[in-house]
């Protein structure tokens, strides 16, 4: 009975498998770990722009639908991403959330 499919036995493996690796996966992120608390901290202080960067090169696929909306989809990841701007860039803070999200788009 148990060679009757193999298909079903890879998937009952994989399904098996899926959920531990993915844990550890999660173990060795930053999101996971102390070190990670303070590195975040530690960049947050310093004004560190590479997470800050992660995050508007993340948003690019939020921003076209932002765009193409005219305005009218958001996301939270589209916000975090135009606050960053405005943190940093004086003349971002006078932009509008559509602009901004061009400027996203543009970025390479």
């Amino acid at each position: 009975m148990t060679h009757r499919n193999p298909f079903l036995a890879a998937l009952v493996l994989c399904l098996a498998v899926v959920p531990a690796a993915s844990a550890g996966s999660f173990a060795g992120t930053s999101a996971g770990s102390s070190a990670g608390a303070s590195s975040a901290g530690s960049s947050a202080s310093s004004n560190s722009t590479s997470g800050d960067d992660k995050l508007v090169r993340e948003a690019r696929e939020d921003a076209a639908g932002f765009v193409a909306s005219d305005g009218q989809v958001r996301s939270a990841r589209l916000e975090a991403a135009l606050r960053v701007l405005r943190e940093r860039d004086p003349a971002a803070r006078e932009a509008s959330d559509l602009a901004l999200a061009r400027k996203i788009l543009a970025a390479e």
